[in-house]
């Protein structure tokens, strides 16, 4: 009997609605499929939000493709997302907005299906909802007439007069450049000239704008504030709720570009706070940490905690609790090696730190997150109670006496052991260089006196217009010595405060604005020859 052919693989696809541009507006069931994708199917309108969440060896494929000089149509693209199919690789197509509202993504389902190819289609949000819930503009409700149409601005053959006799909420998508042109027709149709417009660019992004207006108004108003960009256009009564709704563009810090002397992983939290506040973190390291020139104080130590020679471990940085954890790496050991030994942690990142290792710490701060708010909480020495003195305190190289000074007045011996090295990091490419100096940064927070030195060493001194922020009193004195202006100032010495204090600052900046009657600016948008943008 001959032998059976092998089954060729069969992979699969899905289509993934990507959503209108926020991230984080991602479906669950979104993020899991593009963590499993082997080829990812992706137009530049989806793809930054989207390979965050793919694997790093994930193939990517532009749909728009081209064949013949021209752009692949909806057969030319099945074609593609087909044979990577057959080739037995998970395939994931993302689509902007929700798959099934765009009948190009529709034509391409089809021909998958056509093609016995197994497929799935995961919704997104679509773009003619969120963009205007994230502009404050609700689509229903006792001003929205009846009912609720999408179209859009490019469609050949909506008749806008007929459109324009009807009541009801429109949702116009797509380019400006025909938008005088429709107003005239729906007025024709019978809409008043004073009916209420919004036309929101880049929806659900940190450069979301919002222009409102009327029927007669519209193109002029458009033309004035210099929109070119595609939009979402609401038009009709409800647009008036903006007022009272609009929550996304009157966040504090809306759209402020804020500059983060930190590695990523430092800043993780910090960054997402500032996101919570409207803002767009931008992380740039300014020290390296590279291990300690003589290692051999290390190795006596992690042999002691190793031996029981230390009471407690105090960790004051998670950079120590990683200089730790790789030394115990070399050595075969794991988090078992602090049993019976006490752990202290300086605070909140640096605990999730060692959680992350498999140690839950015994002490941290219940008040200031630092040196002394350890201090404030750490248990006098014992003999009675406790049968070892000594303290194993694993640090930087440039750490202050603070800790140690404060732990030897309470009675313990301290191993105070250089873990890492602090370096300046290499300088940010030229173009972060360029935005620090010129002013193209609204904001920048300093958490220390070196971050400071070290920015303004490797790449260059702020511009005036940008706003400083410092986390306390001597971080403040050493930016005022390189010749900056502290605007801001954390009422205490932790980064989630000097985030706090930032975004207050821009609460009431914005406050002083719209008083004056002025447009809401943001900082670098008053640094000469900029363009001011409309309200």
């Amino acid at each position: 009997m001959s032998p059976r052919a092998k089954k060729k693989p069969s992979g699969t696809v899905t289509f993934v609605g990507a959503g209108p541009g926020d991230p984080r507006l991602l479906t669950l069931r979104a993020v899991e499929v593009l963590a499993e994708a082997d080829v990812v199917v992706a137009d530049a309108a989806t793809r930054a939000q989207v390979l965050f969440h793919c694997r790093a060896d994930v193939e990517v494929v532009d749909p728009a493709g081209a064949e013949d000089g021209e752009p692949l149509a909806a057969a030319g693209r099945a074609k593609l997302i087909v044979t990577a199919a057959r080739a037995g690789r998970i395939v994931v197509r993302t689509v902007d907005g929700d798959p099934v509202v765009d009948q190009g993504v529709v034509d391409e389902i089809t021909a998958v299906a056509k093609a016995k190819v197994p497929f799935e289609v995961v919704p997104g949000v679509p773009v003619s909802t969120a963009v205007p819930a994230y502009a404050g503009v609700p689509l229903t409700g006792p001003r929205a007439g009846g009912g609720v149409r999408v179209l859009d601005t490019a469609e050949p053959s909506v008749d806008w007069a007929t459109v324009g006799a009807t009541d009801g909420t429109l949702v116009l998508r797509g380019a400006v450049d025909q938008i005088a042109e429709i107003a005239q027709e729906l007025v024709a149709g019978g809409r008043k000239p004073a009916t209420p417009v919004a036309v929101t660019t880049q929806g659900t992004t940190t450069e979301q704008r919002t222009i409102c207006s009327t029927l007669a108004s519209v193109a002029a108003d458009l033309k004035a504030a210099r929109v070119t960009l595609p939009a979402v256009i609401v038009v009709g009564d409800v647009v008036g709720q903006r007022d009272t709704l609009s929550w996304f563009e009157t966040k504090p810090l809306f759209g402020w570009r804020v500059l983060v002397p930190r590695t990523k992983e430092q800043s993780a939290s910090l960054s997402e706070q500032l996101r919570s506040y409207g803002a767009v973190p931008h992380e740039v390291p300014t020290i390296a940490v590279e291990p300690p020139r003589t290692p051999q104080q290390m190795e006596r130590a992690i042999k002691g905690l190793v031996t029981g020679r230390y009471e407690w471990v105090a960790f004051t940085s998670t950079n120590a609790v990683k200089a730790v954890r790789e030394r115990f790496e070399e050595y075969g050991l794991d988090a078992r090696a602090f049993a019976g030994i006490k752990v202290a942690a300086v605070g909140e990142q640096t605990a999730q730190a060692l959680i992350e290792f498999g140690v839950k710490p015994d002490l941290v701060p219940s008040g200031e997150q630092s040196a002394a708010g350890l201090l404030e909480d750490w248990p006098p020495y014992d003999p009675v109670f406790d049968p070892i003195d000594r303290v194993f305190l694993p640090r930087a190289d440039i750490a202050t006496e603070t800790l140690v000074a404060g732990l030897v007045e309470l009675g313990w011996e301290v191993d105070d052991v250089t873990a890492y090295r602090t370096v300046r990091a290499a300088p940010p490419p030229a173009d972060t260089r360029e935005a620090i100096k010129g002013g193209g940064f609204d904001a920048v927070l300093f958490t220390s006196s070196s971050t400071v030195r070290n920015l303004v060493g490797i790449a260059g001194k702020p511009h005036a217009v940008t706003v400083i922020a410092c986390i306390g009193s001597a971080t403040a004195k050493t930016a005022e010595e390189h010749g900056l202006r502290v605007d801001v100032m954390a009422p205490e010495p932790s980064v989630a405060a000097l985030a706090e204090a930032l975004a207050e600052f821009g609460a009431a900046r914005r406050a002083s604005l719209i008083e004056a009657g002025e447009p809401v600016t943001k900082p670098s948008e008053r640094r000469p020859g900029s363009r001011r943008k409309a309200k």
